[in-house]
């Protein structure tokens, strides 16, 4: 299970939203580059960064992504307003769909296979319905329906993200994860609620996804980035 120490951006600072609230922001860091370079140093295999802006299509983090992917030498996943691989061919590793995974399927399969490996999808849910546009509007699809559409077969990896676990520190949504697990093949990345070391050991031990995405246990210093590592291997 990989490690994948989250950035969310939103106006070029690094931030992160309580169950997906706007309202309900703290900033942690005005550098986001310099804390990549710490995730780095501290052995992340990974580092996720989100463009908040871009997910609400109010604005861009374009510039600071590409530099973030520059910067580090591990491979940089990122989502946010992403309907393109132009963030591909600048440097990034991996892109997300999100909102796009839900809108237009058949765009996101063209993707999916004019990049292989390259592309996961982001299916973030509230109980159950997949929300979009920056985890503001209902996405009229469930979970368990999205994980199953023939169009996501190829991904590289499906991020799943129970918003209501969120920022929360509570642990992850085990039971629901683990029905994504058992309707999609794909490999998943779990996301929202870690808030201990033991929340990785369980997770690990009871799911084994492929990667898990932390980020405010990790700037709240529940514990750090090399124990987060440590804790997501067997």
């Amino acid at each position: 299970m990989d490690l994948y120490p989250a950035i969310d951006l939103r106006g070029g600072r690094c931030v992160r939203l309580f169950q997906g609230d706007f309202s309900q922001e703290t900033v942690y860091d005005d550098d986001p580059v310099a804390r990549a370079l710490q995730f780095e140093a501290a052995g992340a295999p990974w580092i996720h960064v989100v463009d908040l802006d871009g997910s609400r299509g109010q604005g861009t983090n374009r510039e600071i992504v590409t530099a973030i992917a520059d910067a580090v030498s591990v491979p940089v996943q990122t989502g946010g307003g992403v309907r393109d691989g132009s963030l591909l061919d600048d440097g990034v590793a991996r892109i997300v769909l999100g909102s796009m995974a839900v809108s237009d399927r058949a765009g996101t399969a063209a993707l999916i296979e004019a990049y292989p490996g390259r592309v996961a999808v982001g299916l973030d849910h509230w109980e159950g319905e997949v929300r979009v546009g920056g985890w503001e509007e209902g996405g009229g699809v469930q979970l368990l329906d999205a994980v199953a559409w023939p169009e996501l077969a190829g991904a590289a990896a499906i991020v799943v993200t129970a918003i209501t676990t969120d920022a929360t520190l509570a642990g992850p949504d085990l039971e629901g994860l683990r029905a994504v697990q058992e309707a999609t093949g794909v490999p998943l990345i779990a996301s929202g609620g870690v808030g201990t070391l033991e929340h990785l050991r369980v997770l690990r031990d009871e799911l084994d996804p492929a990667g898990v995405i932390v980020g405010k246990a990790i700037y709240e210093q529940a514990f750090t980035v090399a124990e987060a590592v440590a804790a997501c291997r067997r």
